[in-house]
This record gives C-alpha cells, structure tokens and sequence, in this order.
C-alpha cells in the first residue's frame, strides 16, 4: 500500500462528512491533556499549562510583561508590537478556517495529503495524545517467570514474516533490522501456520484517509470489514503516535505505537544525491551568502498552527528585528516558516506582519507542506521547532533536518531532550525564554556564518539521526513478542531484549537501492505511488462494492448511486397476488374435504407405512466418497476442530472426515459428527483437553454403526500443515500392503516424533521419557497416571521401559491397525486419560493444568501426553510398528518385536486384564459409585459388564414371556367370544 494522496473531488467530500466525524470523536482514544498526566502508556508525561484561552493570554503578557499599568512609562513602540502580533494571531486563526484538507507533515512534492481537523481547538501550553484502549506493559517481561522454572527446550521460536510487496523501501530496511535482531535473541522464521498470533504493522495512512468517505457515503458494511480485519490481529503497530488516531474508527483496543522509523533518513539521503544546496537555493530566488532559518511548529497540531507560530514570534520579535530588521549586522537573514499549504492568504499575513516590525522585504517567506519540504530543510542552515506543543514522539521534519547535516535549535520538551545532547546534536533552550533562544542562536553564527559549533551540532546530529531510534525501536518489537506469543513447553526461550546493545539499522544491505534512486524522485513518499491504484485498499474497494467504484465519485454526487427499490405500486400488487393465493388455497382444500376417498383396507395402509419408515433418508445422505469407500478395507478419519482445518483434509475413498465441532462441519459432506456420537464433546473443557483423542473415543461408541471395516486409521488435521500426510504414491504402497499381509497385528504411521524439530539435529541424547518431560512442562505425568490406573504402590516401578536409541516414534495421531486392536487400545487409553484427569481434580473449577506452561498448553491438557500413548500401548502389547515414509512409501519396521523381549510389561498390556477392569469400572457406573467429582471414564465410551449383560437377558425374557401370555390370553377370548374386526377409527 503506498502512501497515496486523494484529489480534490474527495477533498471536498471529506470536509463535508467533517462534521460527522468530529461528532464520534469522544468515543476514541484523543485526550486532551491539560495538567500534568503520567497516566498515559508508552507515552512520556506531559507537562501543559492551564487550557482556557484567558489563562493562556495571561500567561504571555506576563512573560512579555505588557499589562498596561506596569508600563506606563515605557515606550509607545512596545505597543505598537503587541497590537501587531495580536493583530497578526487573529488573521491567522481567520485564514486557519479556510484550509480544506490538512496536510501531513513529512510530505512534499505536489501531492496533498488528508488529515482531520479538530472543531475544538487544543489552547495554548495543552497537547493531545493518544490513549490506547488496552495498555501493553513491556517493561517487565512475560517470560522472567518461565526463564526461572526448569525447563528442556528443543526448537527455537517460529515465526512468520507476510509482507505486502517485495519493495527495498525505509518498511523493509526496519523490518530487516528487528527480524535480524530477533534471530540473534533465538527466534527462527518458518513459513506460516495455522493459529498463530498476528501482528500486523502499518506504516501508511492510505486507508485512514478512506474511512471518512466510506462514512460520508454510507458503506458501512466497508467499515465493518476492515474493522473485523483489524480485530483479528493480536496487536497492531503503528510507527507515530498520530497514525492510531486517524484510524481510531477501526480501535478494537489492540492499537500500539512502536515510535521509530528509518524515513526520514532516507528520505534525505536519497534526495541528497541528486540535489544540491546552491541549486536549490537558485530556484528558489536565495542567494548562497544568504543566512536561512527554516522554523518549524507543531508536527500534528495544524488547525491552530497560528497559535505556535504566535509564541515563535514572540520568542523570535528580538532575532527578526535584529537579523532580519537591520542591515548593520553585515549579512542578510531569512526566516523562512514552513506550515500548512501554500495559501497566498498566509504569504500575504507573513508580509503584512513583516512590514509593520519594519523587517526587509523578502525577510520572511512562508511555504506549506505540498511544496518540496525535503529541498527547503535542505537549503537552509540552520531549523528552529518553535512549537508550544510537547509531543508523544520525536518530530518528524527534525530528524530530517539531522540527517541533512543541517544543526536545530530546539525547546527543552522531555522527547527533544530524550534523543538530543544539548550542545552535541543540537542546541536546546528554555522554552518560551526569548533571552535562551537569542543566546543559542548566537552560538551557532558568527560573521554571518555558520560558527564552528554549528559545523560539529550539524556534523554530530547527522551521526545521530542515522539510527536514533534504531535500538529503542528493535527493543520495543522483542519485548512486543514476548508480551504476544505463547511459548510452548519444547521450545528455547529466547535471550533477553536487554541483550540488544548497540542496534543498528542494516543500511549496507540497503545501500545498492539508495545509490539507484533516479534523479526524478522528489519525494521518497511519492515513489512506486503515482498512480492510485498501487494500493491494496483500493483494490479491496471494488471486491466490496460492486454498484460503485468510490474513485469515481465527483464532488458534486452526480452519479445515481440508490439502489432499485420497491414502490408503494409494487407492495400493492405483491398484497393483492398474495390474497388471491390464499382464497385458491382454501377453495381448493374445501372441494378435497367434501369428496369421496377410498382409503383402502387397513393392512394396505398398515403396510405402506412401515415401508415409508424403512425408505427415510439418513440426515447426511452419502456422497461420493461414500459410494466409493464401499468395499474398502480401510477407512482413515481425518480429525479437525474449526473450518481452518478444511483445506488441509483429503478427500476421496481412503478419507473421512471427523469434526470435533458440529457447526464446524464442512458443507456438503459426509463428516462424522465426534458430538452426536459423545456427548461430552459438547462441553467445551473436555473437547479441549482431550483433543484428537475425544474423537477417536467418539467413534469406538458404538462402531459398528459406523465402521464396519477390518482396518481403521486416524490422521490429524496438522499432519497436511507440517507436510507430513500420505502421498498418492504412499496411500497406494499402504492399501497394497494391507490387502497383501491380512494376518498378523500390525500398526502402521508415518508422521514421526520429531524431538529437535529439525534445528538441534541430534537428539541421541533425547530419550522417549525426556521427550515426553519437554512436550509437557517438564512434567510427563504418564508414570503417576500409570500408578493410579493400576493401583501399584510407591515402591513398585511405574514406568514402563522404552528404548533410548535409534527408531521412530508415531506423532499427530497418524496411524493404521486392525479394527480389533484400535478397540483394544481405546479400552487403554480411556482408562488411562481418567486416571490422568483424576490426578488433577482440586477444588479450582475447572482443575489447573500442570502439564503446560503457556495458556494453550493448559488448554488442551492431555493432548501431548495423549499423542504418546498409542506408542507405549503398541510397544508393549507387542504389536509389529512399521513406518510408512509419508513421500516415498518405503516401510521399514521399528523395534522388532524380538528385540523388545525381556523389555515389555506385556502383563499390564494383557486383553484379559484390561477387559476385567474394563468390566470394574462398568460396574462401579452402574451402581453410581463414582471415584471422584465428575468422573471421566462413563462419558468416554460404553458402559458395559456382565450384570448389564444379565440385566439386559432378563429384560429380553421378561418381553417375551409377556408377549406370550398376551397372545394365549387373546386366542383364549376369540374362541369364547368369536373373532370381531375393530371398526377404523374405533
């Protein structure tokens, strides 16, 4: 998106919705400053006088002491001075309500730009700055408390960088730099995976320059959408404080400011190569012995401009009449004030105020910020920020200045004195002191020229400007990460911000594109800009408005832009087609009522009634993949848990899908539904904790109404997102290969437990169990659960043996094995996650997660630790693991079955064993004996054992039996009374 200007047509339409704007004003983040505040976050305090206009005249005749009974024997001449610049503010408060459009304060060349206006003016001494909604605190860390628990980290921070273009431009040389930094401190940029937290960066205002139109015109449905964009991020940064106000319409309260860019300084690089001082000054009708003092106000605050340049002149009446007034001082002075546009109304009030103090003519000179801003801070010698106002950031045009080597006299505001050393990048002075400001402005000329003081300020503030807010910049965004993302248990924290010493902006990666700027570029915010269409913004216009292009509307609305919409005529006619449809619906059911119908012998209707029932259509009727999934041998469930799973799912004859959530469902499909299967997954706790697993639970109750057969399979959603997931080629080697070899009890995987996530490169020293510690907080917890499931004392071992070397390991739920095992292994492991959950029953509801450090980890609890599980239950049980390379389709067997003699705990693994408890727990269900506070285990599956086997026999027998004697009871009164036909309706 480039920084585009808008024309006069929209102009003119953005005055007009002013109006509009200013009326929701108060329900964004503006604050009006006027005593001294430390409330503000990010923002450094700010120290403003009383606001009323009358305590701010005070303020300044007290200062120029100009009352009129203390002089009553001073000259005539000290008034004539006063009534001038009085004079002077209030023509220039007159000529203030005359501009159309405000323009920002770093562009030049010959486009406007667009800024709102405030109606209620800010007084003198008061400021405005911005306020977020929600503070972010980045001073003390998020990650001092996890740097100080034990913690095993085997992969570093992932993160993604999305950029809008490929442009070497002052964006990308920032964005560089921080993501340079963030490697040093341990981060690592992957491409982009699904949830994730979003930052999202704005360096331009070209939207906000849109949001008044889209107000004024009426589509809100515009704005709605780009706020909905806009929440999504998690944070979203902007580089000036004044940004997050001209889109405070789209403020969700995740707007932070990250002040400090690398603009201004290029942009004064790059005009420097191809423009020179003389020339400039040349064009601009100066001569090259002529003493330029370009003064500056306010970086924001252009509706009351007049009033800091009011103060100026106050400050500076003593420099003009001396350097500008006089001809005695050897050499000529200009002053020239750089605000606003270029109106010849200001020009004229300039030199209307010049001839009253009797200044020279051509002494002042007035040019706006639509003119070449960078070519008249270039020409001059020297810049003077005369603003009244303390800023939130740096201002703009005097990191300009620095980085043209031109030396800046500056007021003592906490932000000038923050990035400036008085004396060494510039010369600082006593606000609102004229005698401070004459001393600094005689320290940087001497015989009309520049003094050697001013030659070192200029010298020293160009080094500085350079990267002056390189570190506190690349800092900010280091501890904006840490505040953000949440690191998960096997992840390296990274170092501390603090570590970023001396941080720089990468200019020599930069420095090719700086030497190629063209000799036509004029300003760096225009280039790659000229034609409007260069943004995206536009662009997301016409998807969104298809009636209507907003660049083609003129200024006088001529275009037709109501949509077709019914008239009154047309109601009518609708009411009368409506009334008569009725009067045929009911004439028509009253002629059916009165005739004759054969209804038909009772057996007749009896019949095709149960045939009705018996053709009903199912809720999902079967699809194609359905059709072709007939006769398969294997079915594979694809687990997601959102629509942001849907593109990564397969389809055809291998896969079904099976959603966690039954409105995440895809359309049109024949999905399993995990929640009408098992009603626990309506909970959202529990679908959360157990994950992948919940749905695996969901289709082993009941399976065969479901699954029917010999070979089940599960693959998470993720497995397609880490490009893990069978290929064709391996899909084909996998249903050969189960066709081929139908006996023996084999489970096949293929995405591997990947401990080092491909960074630390040799896990050796990495055992199953250490793995298991890092994916869960250092906390496995599988040998207490194991414990408890099978009730072994403290003094027995509990944890079963795996090997440390060599092998892989089944990771992302992502397996095959024969239906009968797939039973066999939910029995396990729907007992062994009870277990699990019991140990972190407390009195918090709901319980508190120990096995996870961040807040996603303690949300989904148990699914690491259960993602493990099937490895244990297979190694143990003796089942053969092969694994699949999910590309080629190679098998290769892990830890032969023979290798793994005198290592297994087959015992605790054995059917027998886990049916009888299977059956204990069933019975203790059945008879409400629950171990603990709901309990987990009944709501995981079937509830069965050998009394409601019995029970349900019984039942059966009781049916029958009952069935029998109302038969023999019916025989026995045909034959006394005869066989009588009930009459219909009887």
């Amino acid at each position: 998106m480039g920084r585009n200007s808008i024309s006069a047509a929209e102009s003119a339409v953005d005055d007009a919705a002013a109006p509009a704007f200013h009326s929701i004003r108060d329900r964004f983040a503006f604050k009006r400053n006027n005593s001294y505040s430390a409330t503000a976050a990010f923002s450094r305090s700010s120290k403003a006088t009383p606001s009323s206009h009358k305590t701010s005249r005070s303020h300044h005749h007290h200062k120029r002491k100009l009352s009129w009974s203390p002089f009553r024997g001073k000259s005539w001449f000290y008034l004539c001075i006063f009534a001038v610049i009085f004079t002077f503010a209030l023509a220039s408060m007159v000529l203030q309500s005359s501009i159309t459009s405000v323009i920002r304060q770093g562009v030049g060349g010959d486009r406007m730009r667009w800024r709102w206006s405030l109606n209620e003016g800010l007084k003198l001494g008061s400021s405005l700055e911005f306020v977020p909604v929600r503070r972010l605190e980045l001073d003390g860390s998020r990650l001092d408390w996890l740097r100080s628990q034990p913690r095993i980290g085997v992969r570093p921070p992932r993160i993604c960088l999305i950029l809008g273009n490929m442009k070497e431009d002052p964006s990308a040389l920032m964005l560089y730099s921080v993501m340079k930094n963030l490697k040093d401190l341990g981060y690592v940029l992957k491409e982009p995976f699904c949830s994730v937290p979003l930052i999202w960066i704005i360096q331009e205002d070209t939207l906000a320059s849109r949001l008044q139109l889209y107000e004024s015109m009426g589509w809100d449905h515009l704005i709605s959408n780009w706020k909905n964009a806009f929440s999504r991020a998690n944070v979203v940064v902007f580089p000036e404080f004044s940004f997050p106000m001209l889109y405070s319409m789209l403020d969700t309260g995740n707007f932070f400011v990250i002040p400090g860019s690398p603009v201004d300084v290029w942009a004064a690089e790059s005009y420097s190569k191809t423009h020179s001082k003389s020339q400039l000054r040349k064009e601009n009708g100066f001569d090259n012995d002529d003493l330029l003092v370009v003064i500056l106000g306010s970086s924001f605050f252009y509706y009351e401009l007049a009033w800091d340049y009011t103060v100026a002149m106050h400050d500076l009446e003593h420099l003009l009449i001396k350097h500008a007034g006089s001809n005695d001082v050897g050499f000529t002075s200009k002053f020239i004030f750089l605000s606003g546009n270029s109106s010849k109304d200001y020009t004229d009030a300039l030199q209307d105020f010049a001839a009253r103090l009797g200044l020279n003519q051509g002494s002042l000179k007035h040019y706006g910020l639509n003119s070449d801003v960078n070519g008249i801070i270039m020409m001059a010698d020297m810049v003077l920020y005369g603003s009244s106002q303390d800023e939130q950031g740096f201002p703009s045009l005097l990191t300009r200045a620095m980085s043209f080597g031109i030396p800046i006299i500056a007021p003592d505001y906490p932000i000038i004195r923050k990035y400036v050393v008085d004396g060494v990048h510039g010369i600082i002075f006593r606000k609102n002191d004229p005698e401070a400001l004459r001393n600094a402005f005689s320290l940087l000329i001497s015989e009309g020229k520049l003094s050697r003081v001013a030659n070192s300020v200029a010298s020293s503030g160009r080094l500085r400007a350079k990267n002056m807010f390189a570190e506190e910049c690349i800092i900010a965004y280091a501890n904006l990460l840490e505040y953000t993302f949440d690191f998960p248990s096997d992840v390296l924290l990274p170092s501390r911000a603090s570590q970023l010493n001396k941080s720089i902006w990468e200019w020599s990666f930069f420095r090719r594109e700086l030497d190629r700027i063209s000799s036509n570029t004029k300003n760096l915010y225009l280039e790659g800009s000229l034609e409007m269409n260069s943004s995206i913004v536009y662009d997301l216009e016409e998807d969104m408005i298809n009636y209507v292009t907003i660049k083609n509307v003129t200024q006088d609305h001529s275009e037709d832009l109501e949509e077709d919409k019914p008239t009154i005529l047309d109601w009518e006619i609708l009411s009368e087609l409506e009334s008569s449809e009725e009067v045929e619906r009911l004439e028509r059911e009253e002629i059916e009522e009165r005739m004759e119908k054969d209804i038909g012998e009772w057996d007749d209707i009896y019949r095709n009634a149960r045939k009705s029932e018996k053709l009903r259509f199912e809720t999902n009727e079967r699809d194609e993949g359905e059709l072709e999934r007939t006769g398969q041998p294997i079915c594979i469930y694809e687990i997601y848990n959102g629509a942001g799973g849907w593109p990564f799912l397969h389809h055809g004859s291998l896969y079904r899908g099976l959603s966690l959530s039954t409105r995440a469902r895809r359309l049109s499909s024949d999905d399993v539904d995990a929640v009408s299967r098992l009603p626990i997954l309506n909970d959202t706790y529990y679908r959360d904790i157990l994950c992948e697993i919940g749905g695996m639970f969901s289709i082993a109750n009941g399976i065969d109404d479901i699954h029917k057969r010999p070979w089940i399979g599960f693959q998470s959603w993720r497995a397609a997102g880490r490009k893990v997931s069978l290929s064709k080629k391996a899909e084909e080697v996998l249903e050969k290969t189960i066709q081929e070899n139908t006996k023996g009890d084999v489970i096949y995987f293929w995405a591997c437990l990947d401990t080092d996530g491909g960074i630390v490169g040799n896990n050796d020293l990495l055992t199953f169990w250490s793995t298991c510690d890092i994916m869960n907080a250092g906390r496995c917890a599988f040998e207490d659960a194991f414990r408890k499931m099978y009730g072994l004392p403290s003094t027995v071992e509990a944890l079963p043996p795996m090997p440390e070397g060599g092998g892989h390991w089944s990771a992302l739920h992502s397996w095959v094995m024969p239906t009968p095992s797939f039973l066999e292994f939910i029995m396990f492991a729907r007992m062994f996650v009870d277990s699990l959950h019991s140990l972190h029953i407390t009195s918090i509801e709901p319980p508190d997660c120990s096995l996870g450090f961040s807040a996603p980890e303690k949300k989904h609890c148990y699914c690491r630790l259960s993602e493990l599980l099937v490895n244990v239950w297979a190694y143990h049980s003796a089942r053969k693991m092969v694994y699949i390379d999910p590309h080629t389709g190679l098998l290769k067997e892990q830890h032969p079955v023979e290798q793994r003699k005198g290592f297994m705990w087959a015992k605790y693994f054995n059917i027998t064993l886990l049916k009888s408890m299977d059956e204990d727990l069933a019975e203790a269900a059945d008879d409400n004996d629950h171990p603990y506070r709901t309990w987990l285990w009944p709501l995981t599956g079937e509830v069965y054992w050998q009394g409601v086997y019995e029970r349900e026999r019984e039942e059966r027998y009781r049916l029958k039996m009952d069935k029998k004697r109302k038969t023999k009871e019916k025989l026995l009164d045909r034959l006394k009374h005869g066989y009588r036909q009930k009459t219909l309706g009887g």
